[in-house]
């Protein structure tokens, strides 16, 4: 337990001196800089940081925990993901970067949609921030409260000592991210994303080793019937139908989650940005199999010793076993590194949407620099308010996280993908998908009582209502965006022509 500790120290000192060094670094620096790392974000940076913030501590504990309980049956989530993130990488992230730079430099999501129109009406990005502000406090406090179940568990905290442990995690949180704004989070990410896939790769190979071993006594597992079949009840019937829709949803968050889209616009150029598609396609492809992988082998190397209660300590379980405490620690560390880098990435984009659509609007002659330390206070404050959501919430917490991802899908994704291809979309038809996407998505997330679920039967639930939500709330956006643009004025020549800009410099990228 002593080298547990001291790795997780080293670890924290590390990610701090990250954002020590770009705090130096950046006292020159403005917004752009603070919030988009001045668009210098190299390929695999920029890559590792979007894995790293799109998966949380879920693909070490959760999907493993699913897999080991129940079997190849819960891997449909994975291939939704999977797919998503290769649509989003090819179609959405070089159109992105290339777009936010014709729409005056934009450096928020936002911002980007209301640049892209041309319009000085800020009740889009003020909505937008709104939400922001709000989902990503129940987000971080997500992330939080995933650090102190991993303190408590392994090191047999109290209740009382899980909650100093938040306590910590968060400080360590808003440390990095306060001093060193985007470039911080991003190289946080960058070793983060590492680690997490060291670890998973590692766990599952070591296992197979010790199992191969003479002394080796395998314990007594039970399987069911089609524990290794992608369908629960070995049938394709309705039930099985609605957790392969609902497992596949997940992809359509990509299209619309804030902390991933900015780091597409923060690439530094066309070569990168190719170097990032492919180092992130691959990232992604490897943890979602390598976590799968864990589940397996851990079934065959722990036997039936977790339930249902208790499986998404599979991973932490299988660590502890088969590597010395100093190695155990370091591999622990990549929960740590799931929770953080998913929570930096809100911090800051939660931080960027109130201090530069917000705050900026408000006073217009605001410097970069006021605008920045208005952005540092608020991450400040986002995890003190995550942090005691965390402290006073239940299991609960994570289900509204949950629904978190399908409402940025549903409100955003429909607008991004039409803002990047529809020359005749407009002003109104976004800020009304937006509105009627999240609308959608929350009630019948409400409806369907996945607030209340626990996450297996908020994900897997083999009822119409179970659908995830995400599905439902896109298409609705993406009707409404195309029925209140067509019914309401065309854009103007200048939006008209800004579009083509875009599209030019898209091509002349494409060529070089």
């Amino acid at each position: 337990m002593n080298w547990e500790v001291i790795a997780f120290v080293v670890y924290f000192v590390l990610v701090i001196g990250i954002g020590v060094y770009f705090f130096i670094k950046s006292k020159t620096g403005g917004e752009k800089d603070y919030f988009l790392g001045g668009r210098g974000m190299s390929g695999p940076v920029a890559a590792l940081s979007a894995g790293a913030s799109d998966m949380s501590a879920w693909v070490l504990m959760g999907l493993p925990g699913a897999i080991y309980f129940a079997g190849m049956s819960k891997i449909w989530i994975s291939v939704g993901l999977l797919i998503g993130t290769i649509l989003a990488w090819l179609f959405v992230a070089p159109r992105l970067r290339t777009f936010s730079i014709a729409s005056k430099d934009s450096i928020t999501i936002p911002q980007y949609l209301n640049n892209r129109f041309l319009s000085k009406n800020v009740a889009l990005q003020a909505v937008c921030a709104i939400v922001f502000i709000i989902v990503y406090c129940i987000y971080s406090a997500s992330s939080i409260s995933a650090c102190g179940d991993l303190f408590k568990t392994v090191f047999n905290l109290t209740d009382d000592g899980r909650k100093t442990a938040m306590a910590a995690a968060a400080i360590i949180i808003v440390a990095y991210t306060f001093l060193g704004g985007f470039n911080a989070v991003c190289w946080t990410d960058f070793f983060q994303g590492l680690l997490m896939l060291a670890a998973l790769m590692a766990a599952p190979i070591v296992a197979v080793i010790v199992m191969k071993g003479a002394g080796f006594i395998e314990p007594t597992h039970v399987l069911g019937d089609n524990y290794y079949n992608f369908l629960s009840s070995g049938k394709l019937d309705g039930p099985a139908i609605i957790t392969i829709l609902s497992g596949l949803g997940w992809g359509l968050g990509y299209f619309g989650m804030p902390h991933i889209l900015v780091r597409y616009m923060s690439i530094r150029s066309k070569k990168e940005m190719k170097r990032s598609q492919i180092i992130g396609i691959l990232w992604t492809f490897l943890i979602l199999a390598m976590a799968t992988v864990v589940g397996l082998v851990a079934r065959r190397y722990l036997g039936d010793i977790l339930n249902d209660d208790t499986k998404g300590l599979v991973f932490i379980r299988l660590v502890r076993d088969v590597f010395p405490a100093v190695l155990a620690g370091v591999l622990l560390s990549a929960i740590l590194a799931a929770s953080m880098s998913t929570a930096d990435s809100q911090l800051l984009t939660s931080s960027s949407a109130f201090s530069s659509d917000l705050y900026k609007p408000l006073r217009r002659h605001a410097s970069d620099k006021e605008v920045m330390w208005a952005g540092r206070f608020v991450v400040a404050f986002i995890c003190v308010a995550a942090f005691f959501i965390a402290y006073i919430g239940n299991k609960s917490i994570m289900d509204l996280v949950e629904n978190a991802w399908g409402a940025f899908g549903a409100a955003f994704g429909p607008a991004i993908l039409l803002s990047l291809y529809w020359k005749r979309f407009n002003y109104a038809g976004a800020i009304s998908g937006i509105i009627s996407g999240f609308v959608v998505d929350i009630t019948w997330a409400t409806t369907a009582g996945r607030m209340i679920l626990s996450e297996e039967d908020a994900i897997f639930t083999g009822t119409l209502s179970g659908l995830y939500e995400i599905i439902p709330g896109f298409i609705v956006s993406l009707i409404v965006c195309v029925i209140v643009t067509l019914c309401t004025s065309k854009p103007s020549k200048e939006v008209e022509e800004l579009f083509d800009k875009a599209v030019a410099m898209v091509e002349q990228e494409d060529e070089a």
